[in-house]
Parts: C-alpha cells; sequence; structure tokens
C-alpha cells in the first residue's frame, strides 16, 4: 500500500487537559485503559504517553499527550470505529476539559 492511499506509519495524537478535581488515581487508571487498546485493537501498533513538561508556556491548558500508532489511515479508521475504543471514547471524553486529534504521517527531511 503506498501512501498516497493511506498506507505508511500514521501518528494519531491526542491532547488533553483533564478536568480540575478528578483526582489523580483516576486519571492513571484512565490512561492504562488508554494504554491496553493496543492490546485489545490489532490495527493499534503502538501507544506512548507523556504529561507536559515545556517551559516555553505554549500548551493552551493541555497537560497530557496520547501517541498513537498505526500502518495507515484505514487502520486508523478501524480503530475509530471499534466497539472497544468507542467504549473507551465514551469514558475518557467526559472527563476532558479540553481535547484535540491531529493524525499525520511523520516525514523526514532531507534526500
Amino acid at each position: 500500500m503506498d501512501a498516497a492511499k493511506g498506507g505508511g506509519v500514521v501518528k494519531h495524537i491526542l491532547l488533553a487537559k483533564f478536568k480540575d478535581g478528578i483526582p489523580a488515581d483516576q486519571i492513571d487508571q484512565l490512561i492504562k485503559q488508554y494504554a491496553n487498546l493496543v492490546n485489545l485493537i490489532e490495527p493499534m501498533k503502538a501507544f506512548h504517553w507523556g504529561e507536559n513538561v515545556s517551559i516555553e508556556n505554549f500548551h493552551q491548558g493541555f497537560t497530557h499527550v496520547f501517541e498513537s500508532t498505526f500502518d495507515s489511515t484505514e487502520g486508523i479508521a478501524e480503530y475509530i470505529d471499534h466497539p472497544t475504543h468507542v467504549e473507551y471514547a465514551n469514558i475518557l471524553l467526559p472527563q476532558l476539559e479540553k481535547v484535540l486529534v491531529i493524525d499525520y504521517k511523520p516525514e523526514k527531511v532531507g534526500p
């Protein structure tokens, strides 16, 4: 499958700010559930996450970054429609004050 048809590595980035008052242990549990999706949804190849540590103050209130890796845009579409993802999204999204999702294909600079 070539890149023009959706093939090639695709990153699914979710930036999040959890609502005030959500306990840290609940956030930890939500993150563990998100990380476990890689074991339950075949097109999802990898998952990484982290908290904002930037000193530049351009984060616009977002506190967490979640990065999932897929082999194609079709894989992301399959993931988005997967019942396990839908069920999890219905748990996670109400806990977020802000969310931003971007999918992109990593490009190398140079020859």
